[in-house]
């Protein structure tokens, strides 16, 4: 049996899209997600994504990451399954229910509403998620947020001298995380602009996370160092946040399609 497949990205952060409601596919496991996300012996990505039938959306997403953990949410992700989709699509995902509206050149998400008690990020014990009185070197006092993953958002004078591929995979997994973070390193440009680059959890060093980018968002907004819209520059490109007076967060941008394909599981230990 071949499994058809679409490689998409959204700003670059990209993945391996496999459409359960139009074939059967195989049980997703650990290791068989980490083989299609391998870049040099599987078909490459910074996430797979399976799609299934849902009672309650007109689909629902599930997301593995290279080293065959799961994750909540992926914001990009979402954007690429709307334009597959089209118009406006519900989906049903592990961090909750979002909705996606399909444009002629950009696709918006409605991303539901971010969560800031220490039990829901989760933290190990009780802080002040604010302003968290720790530091790893020179990243110090994160704000902690949930928008369906978990996210430590430091603010600094210049986010790319920061050498997140060393400190990411430490807060990453330090134990006042128990089910590990995204780590965020952001610069406030001005009252409407924000720079960012992330440490994906269970991925790594990502040209774009848009739950980070709603994360580090909400976060400058929460601080007073922004406006409640902003537009969140990362490597692969901008995306436009805004948090409304009715707490949720709305993520705008774009999403593509690469090629598609088809592969064998039993190539790929399934």
């Amino acid at each position: 049996m071949r499994v058809d497949f679409i490689k998409m990205h959204g700003l670059g952060n990209d993945f391996v899209v496999l459409d359960g409601c139009a074939q059967p596919l195989p049980e997703m496991t650990r290791t068989l997600a980490a083989a299609l996300a391998d870049r040099h012996t599987g078909i490459g990505c910074d996430q797979v994504i399976v799609l299934a039938p849902s009672t309650r959306a007109n689909l629902a997403m599930r997301i593995f990451n290279p080293d065959g953990s799961e994750s909540s949410a992926c914001g990009n992700a979402t954007r690429a399954v709307a334009l597959l989709r089209g118009g406006t699509t519900s989906i049903e995902t592990l961090g909750g229910m979002l909705t996606a509206v399909a444009g002629e050149s950009d696709i918006a998400v409605d991303m539901g509403t971010p969560r800031f008690a220490w039990e829901d990020i989760p933290l190990a014990y009780p802080l002040d998620t604010l302003a968290l009185p720790v530091a790893w070197e020179d990243l110090e006092n994160p704000c902690a947020v949930n928008v369906g993953n978990p996210h430590a958002v430091f603010f600094v004078s210049d986010c790319d001298a920061v050498d997140l591929g060393r400190l990411g995979p430490l807060i990453e997994h330090d134990s006042l995380f128990p089910q590990g973070v995204n780590v965020n390193a952001a610069m406030v440009v001005s009252r409407n602009a924000i720079r960012l680059r992330v440490w994906e959890r269970g991925t790594g060093l990502t040209r774009a996370c848009g739950t980070g980018a709603c994360a580090t968002a909400v976060a400058a907004m929460r601080r007073g160092l922004t406006e409640r819209e902003v537009n969140v520059t990362l490597p692969g490109g901008d995306l436009h946040i805004a948090w409304g007076t009715d707490d949720r967060i709305t993520m705008t941008g774009p999403a593509n399609e690469a090629f598609r394909g088809s592969f064998d599981p039993a190539e790929f230990g399934a």
